[in-house]
């Protein structure tokens, strides 16, 4: 455990403070990071720390580079089975539509949490949250979205919140009922859409289960009028919105994130220019999900035309069986780099400060500054620049949850 306050001798301090453009993540060299009680009360250059915080205990970070605590914040977290088939069958030609119309998808997934135990569910999220610790990741949003049903898309949330209170990761829980329509509501799916805005939106509120509530906006899925009576529901019920947005195809989904308010858009690989403009006026987060591009074969997110127009864009894995196998939030740096022609520290600053933007929780996590949590990882980089090009494994050498180390290499 890092029982000192203060940490001294970092090469390269990544802060990635709001103010700012995209790519300002406000870097300090020759820097030290100073905190008590969990949350930070100092993060600077060296020669200016106060004299009161240089008689405190330290720690000699070697000059090794800091950055927040990555936010990881649009995973499908808690699932049963995996869908390796899948991952062949589009190799040879087959499309996501094509292959959910043949029962596989998001529905086989369904099939598979559902006759997987709580137990189960809850022992494969605790290990995936224990390796992603490893990368750096401090706070990880976690869907629901793989029962479609009351019984196991509670049981979901519901492992969420055990998780939250057991292991050091902070969890932001989005209900997602409204993923896709379930195959015994096929021929009527008023009633579910009336399900989840009568039955499980109160239900998952007054449990205090989520924080957000989230829709798939497209046309495997569900239409704008749909998803914005599900989504005004659970504003009313206090949870706020997030959206699948214009994935594989313009659907209208960035107009509707933009109409709500909404914390993020995520996908938004067809985004339109109106789209674009909306969002960067009601000021909602675009979520970039590389990973899902690379293995669905897609166009990318066109990150620079939303940067250019004012949209804050946030990364992150999308971990899911289907569309984004892994966890590796780094990995998905990089490939937002390469496939969306992001710097390193637009992509830094989409991981940390714009990701805890797109969760609600850029008061406390996401930055280096007096005052929020003391979550932060140790990386064996001289810059985010060398971080993102040089891949491998794990750059990762500690990392620190409220001011504790809960890994270490």
């Amino acid at each position: 455990m890092l029982a000192v306050p203060l940490l001294t001798n970092i090469g390269y301090l990544a802060t990635c403070r709001a103010p700012g453009a995209q790519g300002d993540i406000h870097p300090v060299r020759e820097a030290a990071l100073a905190w008590e009680g969990g949350r930070i009360t100092w993060a600077g250059p060296a020669r200016d720390l106060p004299a009161a915080l240089r008689a405190l205990p330290a720690e000699d970070a070697g000059g090794l580079a800091v950055f927040p605590g990555l936010v990881d914040c649009h995973t499908h977290l808690a699932f049963g089975g995996w869908r390796a088939d899948e991952f062949e069958q589009r190799i040879q030609g087959a499309t996501y539509l094509e292959i959910a119309a043949r029962g596989g998808g998001i529905v086989s997934t369904v099939r598979q949490t559902r006759q997987a135990t709580e137990a189960q569910l809850e022992a494969r999220a605790r290990g995936w949250l224990a390796a992603m610790r490893e990368l750096g990741v401090t706070t990880v949003e976690c869907k629901s979205g793989y029962g479609l049903d009351r019984d196991t898309e509670l049981r979901l949330l519901r492992v969420y919140r055990r998780l939250a209170a057991s292991q050091p990761c902070r969890l932001v829980s989005t209900y997602l009922g409204a993923h896709v329509v379930p195959a015994e509501y096929r021929e009527r799916r008023a009633d579910y859409v009336r399900l989840i805005i009568d039955d499980m939106i109160p239900l998952v509120a007054r449990e205090g289960l989520a924080d957000c509530c989230d829709a798939f906006v497209e046309q495997s899925a569900f239409s704008i009028e749909e998803a914005r009576a599900i989504l005004r529901a659970g504003l009313d019920a206090g949870l706020r919105s997030k959206l699948h947005a214009d994935q594989l195809s313009d659907g209208g989904g960035a107009l509707l994130a933009a109409e709500l308010g909404a914390l993020s858009a995520d996908h938004l690989e067809h985004v339109s220019d109106a789209g674009i403009a909306a969002m960067a006026r009601a000021g909602v987060v675009a979520v970039s999900l590389p990973l899902a591009t690379m293995y669905l074969n897609q166009p990318p997110m066109p990150a620079r035309r939303l940067i250019e127009a004012g949209v804050a864009v946030a990364v992150a894995t999308d971990f899911n069986p289907g569309s984004a196998p892994s966890f590796h939030l780094p990995f998905a740096l990089t490939l937002a780099c390469t496939l969306q022609r992001m710097t390193p520290a637009e992509a830094l600053k989409g991981a940390t400060i714009y990701a805890a933007r797109a969760v609600g929780r850029d008061a406390e996590v996401g930055s280096l500054e007096a005052g929020k949590f003391a979550d932060f990882a140790l990386f064996d980089v001289p810059d985010v620049t060398q971080w993102l090009y040089q891949l491998q494994a794990n750059a990762c050498v500690r990392t620190v949850i409220g001011g504790e180390t809960v890994w270490r290499s």
